[in-house]
């Protein structure tokens, strides 16, 4: 398909046909390689094509800025730790609407495009649902022409998360080395720089009728910034930004001539500490320095941003005139919450405004998006290591919080419990999610039943206070990645059927509807869905040398590893199957499939990839359920095995805790590729259940109220549902008593489901949860039923793309609609 507007290269040559191509690749590759391109290697010919793809998004960009500031419309910038945007180079291919004309191009010169994309590296720079949803949300915000200008800024960590490694069933982290031959998609922007500050002494000055505070004795950190382009769907006029920040020292040269070892050594300890900053992701913060390192992140990000924004802003108007009207910050999750005292400290201390003029601005430019109701994720940080650190934004910090409590009071008077619970700033602590909340014009949760839980108790004293402020914007993916760009094969069976409106639309989807009793329609739907499966089975046995049978029901659960995900009630339904197929049961055969990392310092949840892979070993060596039952753990799950893995799936599993989950996307993704979702009662599978109807959706177990009910009453005992379910009891025990049979000790997990009460009621859900899984499992095998739900689930799968959650945020908060 041609764009509209026919693709200009820098030089004006129109990429119109294969034959345009050839021309503009061949003069690249001539500009930017030593060696001819007949005898030059494949990265050559990456390099070169990723360059001329750079070349045309490079031209849209220039016109996006041009047209932003001629239509003085609003930019919104997206703070996010975590961006996953996957693979680039065929998507880029893709949104430009040349993907075609380049690989039949390529071919005439003799290039396998296939061996192109295979020298991309994909950038790590996240570690599951967060970062993939802020990558989907750069996507649709280039897309939608009417959600404002969007970029991104997050952190470009040298080593990524790590790259996942099983060993003898256990994970093993290892560096991510995706940036060992360069990132070639990003541009290093070496004017932009900004220099961050930590720790030092602040001191105040009067200078005329204004109090100064000046910043003495700091460490200072280079922010250097990385673009990398993201281009819309089939459009000429629009191409975003994702913004990386690399911390760098600020170096004074050493002499030599004098050399000092101390001083040497100083600057050496000073680079590595620097460095640190943006080496990984997550560091581990069980210690100190671990801990102290992460707010060096989550402040490193936010300098950055602010700092940029401001300079930016100031070159193009000359001075903050309409900065409000003009600027929007999100906040995804709590992480990047330092930016709102940031941003005071720029306006106060080098814009020289007054308070009030400063919080003005403040809080009319962030919005700010809780993703999970975990209190590790809502952000504490004891005030003494705050203060030692970042002791200027303490200080700003801490009278935030003064006039926050006194508006309270004004409001409230005499109620202290409500201003205890709206503090920023109580118990020795600083809670970054209240800052948040007190910083921002609008705050909202991910799904509908999170956002009540907000309202009504985590967040609950705030509502009190301003509960104008508060919304609900549930999730979504973006459709062109994960349904056209990852299943070819089902993708172009829709289009042929409704046409390929939903691709910018996708509740078109909707008109699939009156194809459901079509059994012409549902048997190519069969095929499609087939065909994805034999891909992944491929896959698994390229990789792991495993041999798994397509036509087996294709049960997947991939995603980051947590207790609250509940991996290991998954794995205690497939020991229990395991016995009862050992005493004469029989199921329709079915390939579990798992997938996700653990955080490297995370015991439980790697003790729970321990057992997967336990349980695997025995179950796929065992030839009494081999034609029944067979596990598998994809190793280092990431967006683009997620691409093979979502077509695939005939069983969703989403089975966290009722409460936990704030929305997921894994069940979206699912979704749009004809997955059944068997999910708890959690997040966004409720609006899912609510879009396809129960007869197309299986939800089992506790409800969110029954399970914060449990939490408050502490009346749940792990121990009766032990004693009361000898099945339960059976494989519970199976952890310990032998049956698995290695060294590994997994105590640690028969303790946390008994002996620590079962935080996340695995047992209590074990019996709702395998009743669903057994009805899956029966309903599989009434083939033109099964096809029907699955049919049933992409046609109502529109209402769940990430297009609809930016207009959303574009009208409801950004105000740029």
């Amino acid at each position: 398909m041609f764009l509209a507007a026919l693709i200009r290269g820098v030089n004006g040559t129109l990429i119109k046909d294969k034959e345009s191509f050839k021309a503009k690749y061949r003069e690249i590759f001539c500009r930017v390689e030593s060696n001819p391109l007949e005898s030059a290697g494949y990265w050559e010919k990456y390099h070169a094509l990723v360059t001329l793809v750079k070349e045309i998004t490079n031209a849209i960009w220039v016109k996006t800025i041009k047209s932003n500031i001629e239509k003085d419309e609003r930019r919104v910038y997206y703070l996010s730790m975590e961006f996953l945007i996957g693979k680039m180079l065929s998507y880029n291919l893709m949104n430009l609407g040349i993907e075609d004309i380049v690989r039949e191009g390529l071919a005439d010169l003799n290039i396998s495009y296939d061996e192109l994309l295979l020298q991309e590296e994909e950038a790590p720079l996240g570690n599951g649902g967060l970062g993939r949803l802020a990558a989907c949300y750069l996507d649709s915000m280039a897309h939608e022409k009417g959600a404002g200008y969007g970029f991104g800024f997050g952190i470009r960590y040298k080593y990524g998360l790590f790259t996942q490694k099983i060993v003898d069933g256990f994970q093993v982290e290892i560096p991510d080395l995706w940036l060992k031959d360069g990132y070639l998609w990003e541009t290093v922007k070496p004017d932009r720089m900004i220099p961050v500050k930590f720790k030092g002494q602040v001191r105040a000055e009067t200078s005329g009728s204004r109090l100064v505070f000046i910043h003495e004795n700091y460490e200072p950190v280079l922010a250097v910034p990385y673009d990398i382009l993201i281009s819309g769907y089939l459009d000429t006029s629009r191409v975003n930004y994702l913004r990386l920040y690399s911390a760098e020292p600020m170096l004074q040269e050493l002499d030599l001539s004098s050399f000092n070892r101390g001083e040497f050594a100083k600057a050496a300890a000073y680079r590595a500490e620097v460095e640190a900053i943006s080496s990984i992701l997550y560091p581990e913060d069980k210690n100190a320095a671990g801990s102290e390192l992460r707010l060096r992140q989550e402040y490193f990000l936010s300098a950055a941003s602010m700092g940029d924004t401001i300079n930016y802003y100031k070159m193009l108007y000359g001075s903050l005139d309409k900065f409000v009207q003009r600027v929007a910050f999100h906040i995804n999750d709590t992480h990047p919450a330092v930016s709102i005292p940031e941003l005071m400290r720029i306006l106060i201390d080098e814009e020289e405004m007054g308070w009030e003029q400063a919080w003005e601005i403040t809080a009319n430019v962030f919005s700010y998006t809780n993703h999970t109701i975990l209190p590790e994720a809502l952000e504490r940080w004891p005030v003494e290591q705050f203060r030692a650190l970042l002791p200027r934004i303490f200080m700003i910090i801490e009278e935030i919080d003064r006039r926050f409590r006194l508006e309270v009071s004004r409001k409230f008077p005499g109620d202290e419990e409500l201003l205890r619970q709206t503090a920023i700033i109580t118990g020795g602590q600083i809670h970054m999610a209240r800052l948040a909340v007190v910083g921002s014009y609008s705050v909202n949760g991910v799904s509908q039943i999170h956002s009540k839980i907000l309202k009504e108790k985590i967040l609950g004293a705030f509502y009190r206070v301003n509960p104008e402020k508060f919304h609900n914007i549930t999730n979504g993916v973006s459709h062109r990645r994960f349904l056209h760009h990852a299943n070819p094969t089902l993708s172009d069976l829709i289009s042929q059927v409704i046409g390929r409106k939903w691709l910018e639309q996708a509740v078109e989807l909707e008109k699939l509807m009156p194809f459901e009793r079509d059994r012409g329609f549902l048997e190519q739907l069969a095929q499609a869905k087939s065909k994805n499966k034999e891909l992944l089975a491929k896959y698994i046995y390229q990789q792991q040398g495993l041999i798994i049978d397509p036509a087996s029901i294709f049960d997947i659960q991939v995603k980051r590893f947590h207790a609250y995900k509940r991996q290991i009630l998954n794995v205690l339904k497939i020991m229990d199957l395991y016995n009862r197929l050992k005493e004469g049961k029989t199921i329709g055969p079915t390939t579990f499939v798992f997938g996700g990392k653990a955080s490297s310092g995370y015991q439980l949840a790697k003790a729970v990839i321990k057992l997967i892979n336990s349980v695997a070993q025995i179950v796929n060596n065992d030839s009494q359920v081999k034609d029944y039952l067979r596990v598998v753990f994809l190793e280092n799950f990431n967006v683009s095995l997620g691409e093979i893995v979502y077509p695939a799936a005939d069983i969703s599993e989403q089975i966290s805790t009722a409460s936990k989950e704030a929305s997921g996307t894994g069940n979206m993704k699912f979704m749009f590729n004809g997955a059944i979702t068997l999910g708890s009662r959690d997040g966004a599978n409720l609006e899912i259940g609510e879009a396809v109807g129960e007869e197309h959706i299986a939800l089992f177990g506790l409800t969110a109220d029954q399970v914060l009910g449990l939490y408050e009453a502490s009346r749940y005992k792990a121990w009766d549902e032990y004693n009361s379910t000898p099945r339960l009891k059976r494989v519970v025990d199976q952890l310990v008593n032998g049956f698995i049979k290695n060294s590994y000790d997994f105590h640690i997990l028969y303790d946390f489901l008994l002996r620590d009460n079962d935080q996340f009621f695995v047992l209590k859900d074990f019996c709702p949860y395998i009743q669903a899984w057994e009805g899956l499992n029966r309903k599989y095998a009434e083939r033109e039923k099964w096809l029907q739900s699955a049919l049933h689930n992409i046609a109502k799968a529109g209402i769940f793309s990430s297009d609809r959650a930016i207009k959303e945020y574009a009208g409801l908060i950004w105000n740029t609609r």
